[in-house]
């Protein structure tokens, strides 16, 4: 199989492209941090396979030398973006996050519109930030958005990529969690404070996380471009989402640390700004209830047993 993967050197998509190359497909990844039209064949990773290409996701450019890479590829996962905790938010940053996603993955679907022949999948990022704040309200792939920054961002995101389903016979939309892992991703900036005795709950701590392992995540995108039953949207989070307290007790536990430091949520916002609210002091409680009912087994089912994973 061939897989084209736009922003797939980022965190998820390094993760997905080193377990396709060992499964043995072919992988193309489209970045940024090549110029436009830069190939390079099997970079030296010690994964034969690997292709990085350059491209400019700018939401007008599906014709370029990179789109051609599409052309005759069995499945495209985009997960080009932004991150959203980068930096502080400004009306000038709310944007980049926003525009990355949609004009990418417009680019992408112009592409494959454009292609001789087109890649039989799309699987598309989104995140469960589509959901907004929700309380402890639970929520299933059939729950309305949210009204706030990041749930009208996914709904712009999605809706690009429904533009390109009468082009493909499968669209696939993954609304991720909070995917965690010791090399990278939040729980490498989560753990310093932990392993100093000064970790604990964020704000009032009852907040719910909807988080994931990164192996099911890499996993769960696995599944999806071999199941043919696998259509439509999809939450990529674990069966057993937690109240942020509850996180922040596993974590301490896990490290043999204490857990008992909140951080104020009057010092978060003061520090943060828009960006605490959203993305850390407001919560979703998310059940993947399409991937559960469509038999994909999740490896890491509670908190518990995915931090001992991670960090011992």
């Amino acid at each position: 199989m061939k897989v084209v993967i736009p922003g797939g050197s980022g965190f998820l998509g390094q993760a997905l492209s080193k377990a396709l190359l060992q499964d043995g497909h072919e992988v193309v990844v489209l970045t940024r941090s090549l110029q436009p039209g830069v190939v390079v064949y099997e970079p030296d990773t010690g994964l034969p396979g690997l292709t990085n290409a350059g491209w400019l996701p700018d939401g007008t450019d599906g014709t370029g030398y990179w789109a051609r890479l599409l052309d005759g590829a069995d499945a495209v996962v985009n997960l080009a973006g932004e991150s959203i905790a980068a930096r502080r938010w400004s009306t000038a940053q709310k944007a980049r996050i926003r525009d990355s996603r949609v004009l990418a993955t417009r680019s992408v679907v112009s592409a494959i519109r454009a292609a001789t022949a087109p890649p039989a999948t799309l699987v598309n990022a989104s995140a469960i930030g589509y959901y907004g704040d929700r309380g402890d309200e639970e929520l299933t792939e059939k729950s309305p958005p949210g009204d706030n920054f990041l749930a009208k961002s996914c709904l712009d995101w999605e809706a690009e990529a429904r533009e390109g389903e009468a082009a493909v016979s499968r669209l696939v939309i993954l609304r991720t969690g909070i995917a965690f892992d010791r090399d990278g991703g939040p729980l490498q900036k989560i753990l310093p404070p932990f392993k100093l005795f000064v970790g604990g709950p964020l704000g009032s701590g009852r907040q719910f996380m909807s988080w994931i392992h990164l192996a099911d995540w890499v996993n769960l995108v696995r599944w999806t471009l071999l199941t043919e039953e696998a259509t439509g949207v999809f939450n990529a989070t674990a069966p057993v989402p937690v109240t942020n307290a509850e996180f922040s007790k596993a974590l301490g536990r896990a490290l043999g640390r204490p857990s008992l430091l909140p951080a104020p949520a009057f010092v978060l916002r003061f520090t943060l700004g828009e960006l605490a609210d959203e993305l850390l002091l407001e919560g979703q409680r998310v059940r993947p209830s399409r991937a559960l009912a469509l038999g994909f087994n999740f490896g890491f089912s509670t908190i518990n047993q995915a931090l001992t994973s991670i960090l011992n």
